[in-house]
C-alpha cells in the first residue's frame, strides 16, 4: 500500500489550501509482475531448441555397409508425397518402390526394426520399476540402437520436396528407435524408380528421365 498526498492550491485565492490524501494499492501491479515473470520463464523453457543427431555422408568416399535386409531407403517427392523400398533398389519391377504416408511409414519402419523396438520396450518397463536407475537405462538404451540387429535408413529429399516432410521423416527415426540414418542426395536411379512408378512401368532406361 502506497500514500501520495497531492496539495491542491488556488493561485490568487486567501483561501487556506487544501490538502488531499491519494491512496494508490500497488498490491495488483505486484501479482501482475509475477504472472508475466512466470509467462516469460515458462515461454523461454519451451523455445529451448531440441538437438537431433544426424548422420550426413562425409567426403573421405568410405561407406557405411549394412545388410539389404536391414536397409530402407525413404524417398521425399512433390506435393508431401513419400516414397520408399527395402533392401536394393528392383528397376525391373516398378512396385518395389512405394507411396507410403507417414503413418504408414511409421508402421513400417516398427515392423523392420521390431528387435530393438521390443529391446527397447522392456528397457523402458524396467525403469518404471525402478529395477534399473536413470545412468544405466541410457547407457542400454545407447548400446541397444547401436546394435547390428538395427535398421539402417537411407533419406533421399529430392528437389521438389519441403522442409516439413523431412523433419516429420526424422521424428519417425527417433519414434521407431532407428539410430542410424543418413540423408543424402537423391541418385538418377532413384528418379527413374519414381518416374517408373508415376508411369506405371512404361520407363525402359534412364535416359529417358528428362
Amino acid at each position: 500500500m502506497a500514500n501520495i498526498e497531492v496539495n491542491n492550491r488556488n493561485e490568487g485565492k486567501k483561501s487556506k489550501p487544501k490538502r488531499s490524501i491519494l491512496r494508490v494499492d500497488f498490491t495488483p501491479m505486484v501479482d501482475m509482475n509475477m504472472l508475466l515473470i512466470t509467462f516469460f520463464m515458462f515461454c523461454t523453457t519451451l523455445s529451448i531448441p531440441q538437438v537431433m543427431k544426424i548422420a550426413m555422408p562425409t567426403d573421405e568416399g568410405g561407406e557405411q555397409l549394412s545388410p539389404a535386409s536391414k536397409s530402407v531407403t525413404v524417398i521425399l517427392g512433390e506435393e508431401d508425397k513419400i516414397f520408399y523400398y527395402e533392401g536394393l533398389a528392383d528397376f525391373t519391377d516398378y512396385t518395389s518402390l512405394k507411396e507410403i504416408s507417414i503413418s504408414g511409414l511409421r508402421n513400417t519402419l516398427l515392423d523392420r526394426n521390431a528387435y530393438i523396438v521390443t529391446k527397447m520396450r522392456n528397457l523402458r518397463r524396467q525403469l518404471a520399476n525402478k529395477e534399473l536407475t536413470d545412468t544405466q537405462y541410457k547407457d542400454q538404451l545407447t548400446e541397444i540402437k547401436k546394435s547390428k540387429d538395427g535398421l539402417n535408413v537411407l533419406i533421399k529429399p529430392t528437389k521438389d520436396s519441403n522442409y516439413r516432410n523431412l523433419v516429420d521423416v526424422l521424428d519417425e527415426m527417433h519414434i521407431c528407435g532407428i539410430d542410424r540414418y543418413t540423408i543424402i542426395d537423391i541418385e538418377k536411379a532413384d528418379e527413374f524408380l519414381m518416374e517408373n512408378l508415376k508411369t506405371k512401368g512404361q520407363m525402359t532406361a534412364m535416359s529417358d528421365i528428362k
